[in-house]
């Protein structure tokens, strides 16, 4: 079964809601998150980032950035920006882009189910990033932006939010400025509620689709939270952490692209050359497409010229669900044979970037000198996201881009 219950969120009063939302904390840097701040002083980035209300030069980490995040957050409550709604209740969110939606629930998962694995994972996490976010919760006493987590559809589902969703008005409706759309509902009504209830704990497994680091932090802020008060029940509110749960036919991975700064001590011909023991390559014809169009089909960029490349036969082992990733089957007969990227994680040599900046993106990267070669994914899928986690196997890094991204300062959970 999965847990999954209703709270009582801390949120923005309806005509300011546009105005607080903010993107996540982990894309901007410091410097846009101060640009945003100018444009919108109202900007949930003051918790988010709280360094932008500290003097320029204030390390990350000390100890006042996350007092600061804490004072910003409860100002918003105490200013009049944010109410707190009077009884545990699910929370629709629905997100509109490019003509296509998604509806996510928002409520609390346990955190013993994370601990136990059947809130099953596909990314590994960095301590560093962890630890930012363990003290960034644990002083604020509040999970200040969600996670975002997936399920197999379920139709009994799908007809209470649609219920909801077409019965009730919503309590925000607005557009960012980036052309997204966001709805929510309010979902109060007891036997909906049941409903909702009900119908997860029938889902043997939930799936982190985005924000591991975030989802690791919650859970580790709770353990803690037990250690220090022993007599626990389990019914505290630092045993759940915040989650909007989408079902996955209706999200959207983007491919996630690599770029590499040199041909690792070889000239291009011998660079190529080498590609070609592995791969099938074949140049893409001036004006034709030069996405990629198909699994193991993975599109290269380099002095000007397209390229689409794909793994010969016996390269890689088909049948195990990390090796037949695109990522995967480029990383073991490319990058780390040829272009010396043994760990990408860590290796300064490579960068990533996101789908939605689009392929016009790595050109400009090329063309500018700032790195030689750029690679093109063809995006992985749902059914392999949900597969390799069932598998307890882990992704490699930077397998996946969703999009839309969920906005912070919609709904907030007070862990007092």
């Amino acid at each position: 079964m999965s847990v999954f219950k209703p709270f009582k969120a801390v949120r923005p009063v309806p005509e300011k809601a546009k105005a607080i939302a903010s993107m996540p904390y982990d894309v901007m840097d410091s410097d846009e998150a101060r640009d945003e701040v100018a444009k919108n002083p109202l900007s949930f980035i003051h918790v988010e980032k709280p360094e932008v209300d500290l003097p320029l030069g204030t390390d990350l980490y000390d100890p006042a950035v996350y007092a600061k995040a804490k004072e910003n957050l409860y100002n918003y409550i105490k200013d009049g920006h944010m109410i707190q709604d009077a009884k545990p209740l699910f929370y629709i969110y629905r997100q509109e882009m490019d003509g296509r939606y998604q509806y996510g629930l928002v409520g609390l998962s346990a955190i013993d189910e994370y601990l136990e694995g059947r809130i099953k994972k596909h990314e590994l996490t960095r301590a560093d990033k962890e630890a930012d976010r363990i003290r960034h919760v644990d002083t604020c006493d509040a999970h200040p932006s969600p996670v975002f987590f997936t399920y197999r559809h379920q139709a009994d589902i799908d007809a209470i939010v649609e219920k909801v969703s077409t019965q009730t008005a919503p309590v925000y409706d607005f557009v960012s400025d980036d052309g997204i759309g966001h709805t929510l509902w309010l979902m109060d009504n007891n036997e909906d509620i049941q409903g909702i209830t009900n119908a997860f704990a029938r889902l043997p497994h939930l799936y982190v689709a985005d924000g591991h680091h975030r989802t690791a932090s919650a859970v580790r802020v709770g353990t803690m939270r037990r250690e220090k008060y022993p007599d626990y029940k389990g019914d505290e509110e630092f045993n759940y952490v915040m989650t909007v749960i989408f079902p996955d036919n209706q999200l959207k991975i983007f491919d996630y692209n690599r770029v590499v700064q040199d041909f690792n001590g070889r000239t291009q011909a011998q660079f190529m050359a080498e590609v070609k023991e592995k791969w099938n390559v074949e140049e893409v014809p001036a004006g034709a497409s030069y996405r990629p169009a198909r699994l193991h089909q993975v599109s290269m960029y380099m002095d000007g010229k397209w390229y689409f490349i794909s793994p010969k036969a016996g390269t890689w082992n088909a049948q195990d669900e990390v090796d037949n990733l695109d990522v995967s089957i480029l990383q073991n007969n490319l990058l780390q044979p040829i272009l010396g990227i043994e760990d990408p994680r860590r290796d300064n040599r490579i960068d990533f970037v996101g789908g939605i900046r689009g392929l016009e993106e790595l050109v400009r990267r090329v063309d500018s000198g700032r790195e030689v070669v750029a690679f093109a994914m063809y995006p992985t899928s749902m059914d392999e996201l949900i597969g390799i986690a069932d598998a307890g196997k882990i992704m490699p890094p930077k397998s996946t881009w969703f999009e839309p991204k969920l906005r912070s300062g919609l709904f907030i959970h007070l862990l007092q």
